[in-house]
């Protein structure tokens, strides 16, 4: 029986390096992402993670934008923020990890991400 290779899974608050595809380009280029998903409950089984971009922290605002503060744990060269253009991709695809956000990061980007998705009160 033919063994199958290990399957790779990254846990929440992982930054990995991906190819990320540009609009207004056929040509991908490798950035930084931060894995947002659940390993247990949703990278793991389906072989994905939804993740969040990394960009510069000299790139233009957007609104939710969350500065890094610890480049280091990060495996970061330079200021960056991550930014809420959402993805799901597949593990395969991940050329790389970088690192991982500090506790203090993790809490920020949370609420960051809870204000993203907060349901309004009078939805009804």
């Amino acid at each position: 029986m033919p063994t199958r290779p290990p399957t790779v899974t990254f846990e929440r608050y992982t930054l990995v390096r991906v190819p990320f595809p540009f609009t207004d380009r056929n040509a991908a280029k490798n950035r930084p992402a931060l894995v947002l998903s659940d390993a247990k409950a949703f990278n793991t089984p389906v072989g994905h993670s939804v993740m969040a971009m990394i960009t510069s922290q000299s790139n233009a605002p957007w609104p939710l934008d969350c500065p890094i503060t610890d480049l280091v744990s990060a495996g970061l060269p330079a200021p960056s923020k991550v930014r809420f253009k959402l993805f799901t991709l597949d593990h395969r695809l991940v050329r790389g990890r970088l690192g991982q956000l500090s506790l203090p990061d993790q809490h920020e980007v949370w609420r960051h991400l809870a204000r993203l998705l907060q349901e309004p009160l009078d939805h009804q």
